[in-house]
């Protein structure tokens, strides 16, 4: 498989685990057929005006996956090679163009190989606006796109619908854009550049950007038009999301050491590119990243769930609610917990499972810079990893208040000598440092692969041993001290 892709010209080693999962993805897709949220078209050398039919009904249903080279009958036809990148251009400059859709949407379209045909794969997430292709709005239903333009009840109800479900898209009319943080817009925009280096946002400019990702809108109903919350949320001045949504707030606790009180608090009332950026620090400055290996290659287990959690603190908060979003760290568990809009009203399983952003304009801008994946992937995710993190599977709750619920007691567990980054020498640490070391390493560079970040606890409770029953040996005996040193496995 790998030899084939690399024949290619395609992929790199570094992505071959993407390429894995979205074969798999694909194939379970193909096995489905099509439906609500799937389409095939086959596409051979150029892309359809009905693949934008699709999109906008997607846009306006319950969004979907719509692939490309495959054709009525789930048979895969492939696109052929010449044409992927005509169809790929054609793509993005259509769902950028307003007069194609409008508002226009920022959407990714990925090459997957299968069975040696190349298909091209679009996930289209639900809107919180209304979309319209060559003028005509489209509704999914069942396995068609329907165009209900000239059906007004159907239309009205539409436009309710989005409008009363979503309150990111509140309008404020009287904000500036100079009441806008451009570093953070700018920074956004880098973001999604190293993300894919053909990203529509690098030709556009910022209020483009804005416009783009339906930040700034116009309500067809009463003619306002502006900056909307979640714009605000995302890019506001600190001022401005404190005038646009005053009981904003996101309160990281750590009481394990005092927990009638806390040993660490931190107080946010930002913008959500720099909450997240917080939150991450607070969880990696108070909790463990113990070693752990996937097919012979360590992940962050640490980094991987609460990467999701914080996530999904951000996608799924009710930001016009009274209660405050929470992260605590207790001795026994940690839990989130924020204001929320309930699809499920109970227990989040991976059997009713929806792929349903409470906020899908700040979702799609989370995931054009890389902070949240494809819908539904991060709780998936996280029913995978926690008990290999902690010994427990995570409880998440959808109610008025979505929770996110993880006992632990690692908190008992450490020495004086261990740090809240690593955890007591196992085999399979070994083990790597030993295929490691088959090269000569130095010190840095074995404790830099493992991820280890105290050098003492470091060079007594994992070099030293192994060292002393001769598992790896120094290059220069003679000079123990050396700061040329370097540590070879026999």
């Amino acid at each position: 498989m790998f030899q084939c892709l690399v024949s290619h010209g395609l992929f790199c080693r570094c992505s071959l685990k993407k390429i894995f999962t979205m074969n798999e993805k694909i194939k379970r897709l193909l096995s489905q057929g099509e439906g609500l949220s799937t389409e095939f078209k086959a596409c051979v050398n150029g892309i359809s005006n009905s693949v934008y039919e699709t999109v906008c009904a997607f846009l306006n249903t319950r969004g979907g996956d719509i692939l490309l080279g495959i054709n009525d009958n789930s048979k895969i036809v492939g696109i052929s090679k010449e044409y992927i990148s005509t169809i790929k251009q054609d793509f993005a400059n259509s769902v950028n163009n307003s007069s194609k859709l409008a508002p226009t949407f920022c959407l990714n379209i990925e090459e997957v190989l299968i069975d040696d045909k190349l298909v091209l794969h679009i996930f289209v997430p639900e809107s919180s606006q209304v979309h319209r292709c060559s003028s005509r709005i489209f509704i999914r239903n069942n396995s068609g796109d329907f165009d209900i333009t000239d059906k007004n009840q159907e239309v009205s109800n539409l436009y309710l619908r989005k409008q009363s479900s979503y309150s990111e898209n509140k309008i404020f009319p009287f904000a500036d854009f100079t009441d806008l943080r451009i570093d953070l817009i700018n920074k956004a925009k880098q973001m999604a550049i190293n993300q894919s280096k053909n990203h529509p946002w690098q030709n556009m400019l910022d209020m483009d950007i804005l416009k783009a990702a339906n930040l700034y809108q116009r309500d067809p109903f009463t003619g306002q038009e502006g900056f909307t919350l979640a714009g605000i949320l995302l890019f506001g001045k600190d001022t401005l999301i404190a005038a646009a949504a005053p009981a904003f707030r996101i309160d990281l606790i750590k009481r394990v050491d005092n927990p009638d009180r806390y040993d660490d608090r931190v107080d946010l009332r930002t913008n959500l590119i720099e909450v997240y950026e917080r939150t991450i620090e607070f969880v990696n400055k108070h909790l463990p990243d113990p070693f752990y290996l996937e097919k012979y290659h360590r992940i962050s287990l640490r980094d991987t769930i609460f990467r999701e959690v914080v996530a999904n603190m951000i996608v799924h908060k009710e930001y016009l609610g009274g209660e405050p979003t929470r992260l605590i760290i207790e001795r026994d568990k940690v839990f989130t917990e924020n204001s929320n809009r309930p699809y499920i009203h109970g227990v989040v399983s991976l059997s009713n499972l929806i792929s349903h952003p409470k906020n899908p304009n700040i979702a799609k801008v989370f995931r054009q810079i890389g902070r949240v994946e494809e819908l539904g992937s991060g709780v998936r995710k996280l029913y995978r990893f926690c008990k290999a993190y902690c010994g427990h599977n995570t409880v998440i709750s959808d109610d008025n208040l979505f929770k996110f619920v993880l006992l632990v007691d690692f908190f008992n567990k450490y020495t004086p000598h261990d740090t809240p980054h690593d955890t007591p020498h196992d085999g399979d640490r070994e083990r790597v440092i030993l295929t490691f070391c088959k090269v000569p390493k130095t010190r840095n560079e074995i404790q830099d692969y493992i991820k280890i970040k105290d050098r003492e606890y470091f060079r007594k409770f994992i070099l030293n041993p192994l060292v002393k029953v001769g598992k790896l040996s120094l290059t220069m005996p003679d000079k123990p001290k050396s700061k040329n040193q370097k540590y070879i496995s026999k």
